[in-house]
C-alpha cells in the first residue's frame, strides 16, 4: 500500500512538472502541429499509399509529438536527477526501484496525450481529415500505447548518459529515429535500400499502426510484434541500467 501511494505521488509530481514546462509543451505539442500544417500544405500525394497527404502526415506528426514528449522529457530529466542526488534520495523512501521506472514511464505516457489530440484536432478542423468515430478512438489508443516503447527508451538513455552527454545522445537518437523512420516525410520517398532499413525501425512500425487504422484495417502483425520487441528491449535495458546505477550508489 505504501509503495503504491509513493508511486502515485511521484507520477502526479512528474505530470505537474511536465505541464508547467513551457519549452517541453512547445516541442511536444506546438512544434508537431506547426510541422503538420507546413507539410500538409505542400502539393502532391503520398507515393504507394491510398492515404491523402494530410491523413498520412497527421499520424506521423501525432506520433512525432508523442515521441518528443516521452523520449526527450524522460532522458534529460532522469540524467539530471541522478547527478543532483534526487534519485539517491528517492531510494531512502518506500518507493521501490521498479516503482521509479514505472512512474517515469507512466507519467511520460500521460503527458503524450495532448501531443496526439491537438494534432488530430487541427487535422479535423482545418485540413478536413475525416474518419469514423471508431477510427479516431483506435488511432488515439494505438499511438498512445505505442509511445510506451519510447518512454522506456527515454528511461534507458537517462541511466546510460551523464548530465553533460544526455542531450546530444538523445538528440541523435531522436532525430535519427524520426527521420529514418519516416515521421518527417513518407518512407516511400527513400531509396529502396533505405526503405528496407526503415522498415525495421520502431518509429516506422509506430507510424504504421495508425496508417493501417486510417485505411480501415487492423495494424499489421509485423509492426505490432516489432514494436513490442523493441519495448521489451528498451524496458529490459532500463531495468538493467537502473540496477547497475543502484550498485554504484
Amino acid at each position: 500500500m505504501t509503495n503504491t501511494l509513493a508511486s502515485r505521488g511521484l507520477i502526479k509530481l512528474e505530470i505537474t512538472r511536465a505541464l508547467r514546462n513551457r519549452k517541453f509543451l512547445f516541442f511536444s505539442v506546438v512544434y508537431p502541429v506547426l510541422l503538420f500544417v507546413i507539410v500538409s500544405n505542400t502539393q502532391g500525394g503520398v507515393p504507394d499509399s491510398r492515404l491523402s497527404l494530410s491523413a498520412y502526415m497527421m499520424v506521423s506528426m501525432a506520433s512525432f509529438g508523442a515521441l518528443t514528449a516521452v523520449l526527450m522529457g524522460n532522458s534529460e530529466r532522469i540524467a539530471k536527477e541522478r547527478e543532483s542526488g534526487w534519485v539517491r534520495q528517492l531510494r531512502l523512501t518506500p518507493l521501490p526501484g521498479r516503482g521509479y521506472v514505472l512512474a517515469k514511464t507512466a507519467s511520460a505516457a500521460v503527458v503524450s496525450l495532448p501531443s496526439i489530440l491537438v494534432v488530430f484536432a487541427v487535422a479535423a478542423l482545418f485540413k478536413g481529415v475525416r474518419f469514423a468515430a471508431w477510427q479516431w478512438l483506435a488511432l488515439s489508443g494505438a499511438i498512445w500505447a505505442g509511445s510506451l516503447c519510447f518512454a522506456a527508451l527515454g528511461v534507458a538513455i537517462g541511466y546510460l548518459a551523464s548530465g553533460d552527454t544526455v542531450r546530444p545522445i538523445t538528440m541523435i537518437v531522436y532525430f535519427g529515429l524520426s527521420l529514418l523512420g519516416g515521421l518527417w516525410m513518407p518512407a516511400t520517398t527513400f531509396p529502396q535500400w533505405l526503405q528496407s532499413v526503415a522498415s525495421w525501425l520502431p518509429t516506422h512500425a509506430y507510424a504504421a499502426l495508425g496508417q493501417a487504422i486510417e485505411l480501415g484495417g487492423a495494424p499489421h502483425a509485423k509492426d505490432v510484434i516489432l514494436l513490442a520487441a523493441y519495448f521489451l528491449l528498451f524496458a529490459g535495458g532500463a531495468a538493467w541500467l537502473y540496477r547497475k546505477d543502484t550498485l554504484k550508489a
